[in-house]
């Protein structure tokens, strides 16, 4: 009983306080520098050491995971609002568009994704952040399917790393014009050709 009970204790006010700071501080430094930020120069702005970060985050996934965390409320708002609509290739379609500006809220953010879902590594923090989102792509591809609008060969893991792609690509600064015929190519491959007459 006693053992359970300071399992189930709260961390210290401090403890707290230095892992909200280390994450406020990342955000800023990943907006600005990107996911391959210098995780020290993090620790020095949140007034901390870097042991102090490193036994909050053993690995720069997890500090990105933490921080992708923190971001998933606004995503998953619009995702309840995607479930919403009544047609199957109209939803597709705007998922894809959310994951997009998901995976490209940090320059780099793409790649380390890309890695963890294709690696399908246990430990990686960022493998289960990609297997949610591969999971609910493939819901949206399989309802699409149903409806006669996506072709029976293609799989959320697939539309998956076509958004990080162009996640990445809008992280080089392509003028949106690009990106949009990109989208449209992407999206000429995945339709069934009866629903582009």
């Amino acid at each position: 009983m006693n053992a359970s009970g300071q399992q189930g204790r709260r961390p210290r006010a401090d403890v707290r306080r230095n892992r909200a700071a280390l994450l406020e501080t990342a955000q800023r430094h990943f907006l600005r520098h990107g996911v391959s930020t210098s995780l020290e120069a993090v620790a020095k702005e949140a007034g901390v050491g870097p042991a102090t970060l490193y036994r909050h985050f053993p690995t720069r996934e997890a500090l990105l995971a933490a921080v992708l965390q923190t971001r998933s409320e606004e995503f998953v708002a619009r995702r309840a609002g995607i479930d919403q609509l009544g047609d199957a290739a109209e939803a597709l379609e705007r998922w894809l568009r959310a994951m997009e500006e998901y995976l490209s809220a940090f320059s780099g953010l793409p790649d380390p994704l890309m890695a963890a879902a294709r690696a399908q590594d246990p430990d990686n923090p960022l493998t289960i952040p990609c297997d949610i989102l591969i999971t609910a792509t493939d819901q949206y591809v399989r309802a699409a399917q149903r409806a006669g609008h996506v072709r029976p060969s293609v799989r959320g893991y697939d539309l998956f790393l076509a958004a990080c792609s162009v996640a990445w690509i809008k992280g080089t600064g392509t003028e949106e014009t690009s990106l949009d015929r990109l989208r449209t190519l992407i999206a000429s491959g995945y339709r069934e050709r009866d629903t582009e007459a």
